[in-house]
């Protein structure tokens, strides 16, 4: 593996996922804009509602597949093992469908449940039973794309996201224009369908559909579904502790509270995460791969840390100078309570970026129970610190609670993976740390300054440090400068040309 080569690569993929992420992010709020002037809240509300709870159902009875069939197809990729690359992708289809099956038969059986639960009444049994196969779709979908994940077929993927969102788009509107809320259960089954028709379109291709034929061949795939069960019960822990914080914060205090916590997380999240994109996508593949060659797996972890931190960090320096302008653009004047929490958690994101990778690593070596103790361990910590800070300083002390449980998660994380797995981070991990977070930290000093010449000023300059010490670093690890070079001269020979 050429250090130039890997760094590339990263760097490569990283923009590319990213740059997907910000389309499918424009495309789904041009969609939701007009959805919501066409529907209005009520019809909004209803959307809400039905995705949320189909996609409980989903989580629940998907066995995490669509993680845990990654690591399996990715190592098998790499070692070039045709026959058990083959034997697992039939695998994959076939506990896809049974999880599928299994999830669409309980969506109807407990249809008159979800109806009551969802909407406090009974009214919507018909709803969810129409629904049900967009679990199966979704099980199926979750599946062939983890093959195509495992098998690198990164352009394909890109690809078929863009496609997706676009599709949900272009079929979605027309309906709701001219059958308002009776095309809500429709639109949603298109929507499903479009995604699966996309996804088996290329996956097909390198692998023609076959399934196995006996229930003794499907017991190879008790290895992942241990894991992918232990994905779902982790996922299911994170929305417990969602739950438990936003009923507090509900009680304490009252639900518009509620309102601009969730609208200042998730932008935070929803918006920096852009960078984060190519994680499960690109990175874990990789190092699902090499899982058992410890000096290469230690330097795909290392150099993934790197280039998150050098990409994220001048990002999070500017969107914490212009939170002020871009949350009432986003969303209202009246979400300006929650900037001082957004600030605060911009922290946050240096730990996020630099723990990220690393968290991969029990998914990677197919350790289920460490990957589940990390992630309980992490909800409680967030729960208690969000319970004891919001007492105090209200959403502020939300924001401080969510940085603080991101620095003892990442501490703990790093300690956990040396002792475990003997991973070891890098000198460069370290320095790249060492400068940018105190970037970080000046930058939030500034944010909470009323000079605007100091906020400007101050924060442009902090802005203008963090993006040349990025680019500096970058260029000398993966020859940036080489690479944008080159293709610009062939360019300009091939417009020469012609």
């Amino acid at each position: 593996m050429k250090k130039t080569d890997s760094y590339g690569h990263i760097l490569r993929y990283t923009g590319l996922f990213g740059g997907v992420q910000g389309l499918n992010i424009l495309v789904g709020v041009v969609r939701n804009k007009l959805v919501a002037m066409i529907l209005g809240p009520e019809g909004m509300g209803l959307i809400s509602l039905f995705n949320s709870t189909l996609k409980l159902m989903s989580d629940s009875t998907n066995f995490g597949i669509s993680i845990s069939a990654v690591k399996n197809i990715s190592e098998y990729f790499d070692k070039s093992d045709e026959e058990k690359l083959a034997n697992t992708v039939k695998l994959v289809r076939s506990w896809s469908l049974l999880a599928g099956l299994l999830g669409m038969f309980l969506c109807i059986v407990l249809s008159p449940l979800l109806s009551k639960f969802t909407f406090s009444w009974d009214g919507h049994r018909l709803h969810f039973i129409l629904l049900s196969p967009i679990v199966a779709l979704m099980a199926l979908s979750g599946g062939e794309l983890a093959i195509l994940k495992g098998l690198r077929e990164l352009k394909k993927l890109a690809i078929i996201s863009i496609l997706n969102v676009l599709g949900a788009l272009i079929s979605s509107v027309p309906l709701y224009y001219f059958f308002r809320e009776k095309a809500i259960v429709p639109s949603l089954v298109i929507m499903a369908l479009i995604q699966f028709a996309l996804t088996i379109a290329y996956s097909y291709r390198i692998y023609p559909l076959r399934l196995m034929n006996r229930w003794q061949n499907m017991r190879g795939g008790v290895g992942m579904l241990r894991l992918g069960i232990a994905f779902v019960i982790a996922g299911i822990l994170g929305s417990g502790a969602d739950f438990l914080i936003r009923s507090y914060i509900n009680n304490v205090a009252n639900i518009d509270t509620v309102g601009l916590f969730n609208a200042g997380y998730m932008m935070t999240m929803t918006y920096v995460g852009m960078v984060f994109a190519a994680m499960e996508t690109d990175f874990f593949p990789r190092l699902s791969g090499v899982n058992h060659y410890l000096f290469t797996f230690n330097q795909i972890v290392n150099r993934q840390i790197e280039v998150m931190l050098l990409l994220v960090s001048p990002l999070l320096v500017l969107f914490s100078l212009f939170l002020p302008i871009l949350l009432p653009l986003l969303y209202t004047g009246k979400f300006m309570p929650a900037l001082g929490m957004m600030q605060v958690i911009m922290l946050a994101m240096y730990f996020r970026a630099i723990k990220l990778p690393v968290q991969y690593i029990p998914l990677a070596k197919g350790d289920s129970t460490s990957y589940l103790l990390l992630e309980a361990v992490y909800d409680v910590i967030l729960v208690i610190a969000v319970i004891l800070n919001f007492n105090r300083l209200g959403l502020v002390g939300a924001g401080w609670a969510i940085t603080i449980a991101g620095f003892l998660d990442a501490v703990l994380v790093f300690v956990y993976s040396r002792w475990k797995y003997g991973y070891k981070v890098s000198s460069s991990v370290l320095l790249y740390s060492s400068i940018q977070i105190p970037i970080g930290l000046l930058t939030f000093m500034i944010t909470q300054q009323d000079n605007l010449l100091v906020y400007w000023g101050g924060g442009l300059l902090l802005a203008m440090i963090s993006i040349a010490i990025s680019f500096l670093f970058l260029r000398k690890k993966a020859n940036l400068w080489k690479g944008v070079a080159s293709k610009l001269l062939r360019r300009i020979k091939r417009d020469g040309n012609n």
